[in-house]
C-alpha cells in the first residue's frame, strides 16, 4: 500500500490543516494539544456538524463564522463540578490557607476555570477563611462561551447535592445553601462571590504572564497538552507566581517531567500541590566585603 493511500495518514493530514486553518481565521491555536485528545474532539464535531471529513467541517469554518461557538464548546474541556476532588481543596484550606495569612494583599490565578465551578469554590473557601476581602480573583479561559456562563454563576439544581457534599468533605464551614438561591430548576450563585473576580480570556498557547500571583490552580488542563506544550505553561505558572507562591494541578498531572521541575518544590504530592522555590539569598563572604 503506497503511503498516500493510508486512511491514517490522510487523517491526520487534515487534522494538522484544520488546526492550522482554525488557528490562521480566528486565532486559536490547538496546534500543541495532544493529537489524541484532539482527534476525539474532532470526530464528535464531524458527528455534530454533519460532515463525513474534516475537509468538509474545514470548509464550513472558513466560511460561516456561526460554527465557531459550538465548535470551541466541543474543543474545549468544561467538565467540572464545585469542590471537585474535596481533599485538594480540604489540604488548600489546612496547608495553603496558613501561608497566604502572612500576606497583606492576594492574587489568585484559575487557570482554564471552564464554566466557573473551581471559581465559586474558591471564593466561598476564601470567604470561609476570612481572606476574600484582601484577594483578587483572575478565572480565565479560551472559550468566550464558557467565561460567560462562569460569569452568570447559573448551574443545574440536579448537580447541587453533590456540590453540597463536595463542599462538606472539602472542610466547609457553613453550608452551601447559603451562596445560592433556587429555583425554576437552577441554582444561582450570589453575586457578591464574582464581585472580586476578573474575567478574561487567556491562552496558555499563545499569551504571556499578565500578574504575579499567590496561587495558581490549574486543574486537568495539562493532560491535554503535548510535552513542549506542557513545558510552556508552566513556565508561564512559574513567571508569574510570587516567591514562595503555590501551583496545583490534576490529579494525573506533575511537574516533574517538565523542563520547569527546578522552579517548583512539592507542598503537598498526594493533591499535585507545588511551591514555586524561594530566591536563594546572595551569601556576601567576608573576602567581598568592602
Amino acid at each position: 500500500m503506497r503511503i498516500w493511500d493510508a486512511p491514517q495518514a490522510t487523517e491526520d493530514i487534515e487534522t494538522g490543516l484544520f488546526l492550522e486553518a482554525l488557528h490562521q481565521r480566528y486565532h486559536y491555536d490547538f496546534r500543541g494539544y495532544s493529537r489524541a485528545s484532539i482527534a476525539r474532539r474532532l470526530e464528535e464535531a464531524k458527528r455534530r456538524f454533519g460532515c463525513r471529513s474534516l475537509s468538509l467541517l474545514q470548509d464550513r469554518l472558513l466560511h460561516d463564522p456561526s460554527v465557531l461557538p459550538e465548535l470551541m464548546d466541543l474543543l474545549t474541556i468544561q467538565v467540572s463540578e464545585m469542590f471537585r476532588d474535596p481533599s485538594y481543596f480540604r489540604v488548600l484550606r489546612d496547608t495553603v490557607v496558613p501561608h497566604l495569612r502572612t500576606y497583606p494583599s492576594l492574587k489568585v490565578w484559575v487557570c482554564g476555570c471552564a464554566n466557573g465551578e473551581e471559581v465559586y469554590s474558591l471564593a466561598i473557601m476564601f470567604r470561609e477563611e476570612g481572606l476574600e476581602a484582601r484577594t483578587i480573583f483572575y478565572a480565565t479561559d479560551i472559550n468566550p462561551g464558557a467565561l460567560r456562563k462562569a460569569e452568570a454563576g447559573i448551574y443545574d439544581l440536579d448537580r447541587i447535592a453533590l456540590f453540597t457534599e463536595n463542599h462538606r468533605l472539602s472542610g466547609g464551614r457553613s453550608s452551601l445553601s447559603d451562596y445560592y438561591t433556587s429555583g425554576y430548576g437552577a441554582a444561582v450563585f450570589d453575586r457578591t462571590l464574582r464581585a472580586r473576580t476578573v474575567f478574561s480570556e487567556h491562552s496558555l498557547v499563545s499569551d504571556a504572564v499578565f500578574s504575579e500571583v499567590h496561587l495558581i490552580s490549574c486543574r486537568n488542563v495539562l493532560i491535554y497538552f503535548d510535552r513542549e506544550l506542557q513545558d510552556r505553561a508552566l513556565g508561564l505558572f512559574s513567571n508569574s507566581l510570587v516567591h514562595g507562591g503555590f501551583l496545583g494541578l490534576g490529579a494525573q498531572e506533575t511537574v516533574r517531567f517538565s523542563s520547569e521541575a527546578p522552579a517548583f518544590s512539592d507542598f503537598s504530592a498526594s493533591e499535585r500541590i507545588y511551591r514555586r522555590a524561594p530566591t536563594r539569598p546572595i551569601v556576601v563572604g567576608m573576602s567581598d566585603a568592602v
